[in-house]
């Protein structure tokens, strides 16, 4: 009689001579260690096995083909969109990263001289003396008010707030804070003060943070893009697979051209055939994975590459920078 073994995960009784419980599908002989803890981790998160491999060539190569055996039903030789589009998207961002870094130092610079150009804080306080609070008030009182919501401030005077610490209420009121504003409003008066005392300092590196989170919105529109120019060739889940590795395709460009600005200096033209080579990657992919004819392919790439510049991705900044002030 064949020894019992029961698995540690579902508790099933199985044969203890199975490598693998059928029923879950666990290792039976398991061995907890540190080794094992972050090779699973890893191909559980990023999947960095021969699947990852298989399918960075013909993404690169062959356009359209991954979506196209994917949807066909081959799910096992290549690695899975949402995963590999995950991959490429964190290692991006990883690498442009170090970009925002120095770009936010030069915009905080920008914006520290912009705010200084009127009265320095260093004149303002050689000028304070005890009389200055007392001033400070009569100015709020009898001070200029803005009606709707419009921003329209005196900056000697908010200088002088914000050094004699006064409370934060009485430096938006001193910029033009109708008292009795809504939550809203208040909300955005409060954000602009927060630009204000900080000089700008972060706020392209809060803008970064807030990009990955827009682009799980706008990858579902390029996909609703593709259902309304192919509506019958297929369901929205498969123009979402095309859509997960063109998008996969796009932040491996990127990355490429990230880290090649990064050592060298990239010539424009250069950047210029990169971003063309884009349109005509999405005309290949859509002749090869909706089978359709190179000439509605390219009407329909340059139609939908036309739309989603001009429409999608102007309103898409306009939110990102929008809720980037929002949560600076």
């Amino acid at each position: 009689m064949a020894d019992i073994y029961q698995c540690k995960n579902c508790e099933e009784t199985i044969d203890a001579s199975f490598g693998y419980c059928p029923h879950c599908g666990q290792k039976t002989a398991d061995v907890l260690t540190v080794g094992v803890l972050f090779s699973n981790t890893i191909k559980n998160y990023f999947s960095i096995d021969g699947r990852f491999f298989k399918s960075f060539i013909p993404l690169m190569t062959k356009p359209g083909m991954l979506a196209r055996r994917f949807v066909d039903g081959k799910r096992q030789l290549y690695l899975h969109p949402a995963q590999y589009y995950l991959f490429i998207s964190i290692v991006f961002f990883f690498v442009f990263s170090f970009t925002i870094r120095k770009a936010d130092n030069e915009v905080s610079k920008v914006l520290e001289k912009s705010f200084n150009n009127q009265v320095s804080l260093d004149t303002l306080r050689a000028k304070m003396d005890s009389g200055s609070i007392e001033a400070i008030d009569t100015a709020i009182t009898a001070g200029p008010r803005i009606s709707g919501t419009s921003i329209n401030f005196q900056k000697e005077l908010l200088d002088s707030l914000i050094l004699s610490g006064a409370p934060q209420a009485e430096k938006l009121l001193a910029m033009g804070k109708e008292e009795y504003s809504g939550g809203f409003v208040t909300k955005v008066y409060v954000q602009f003060l927060k630009l204000y005392e900080k000089k700008g300092n972060g706020i392209i590196n809060t803008l970064y943070d807030t990009i990955p989170i827009a682009m799980f919105f706008l990858l579902p529109l390029f996909a609703l893009l593709l259902k309304l120019f192919y509506w019958s060739r297929g369901t929205f889940a498969h123009h979402i697979v095309f859509s997960f590795y063109y998008f996969t395709f796009l932040f491996t460009i990127f990355c490429l051209l990230t880290l090649a600005n990064t050592f060298i200096v990239v010539p424009d033209w250069v950047n210029v055939l990169v971003l063309l080579s884009l349109i005509i990657y999405l005309i290949l992919a859509l002749h090869h994975f909706y089978e359709s004819n190179w000439k509605g392919a390219f009407f329909k790439a340059s139609f939908i590459s036309l739309m989603y510049m001009l429409f999608v991705l102007p309103v898409a900044v306009v939110g990102i920078v929008f809720v980037s002030f929002l949560l600076y």
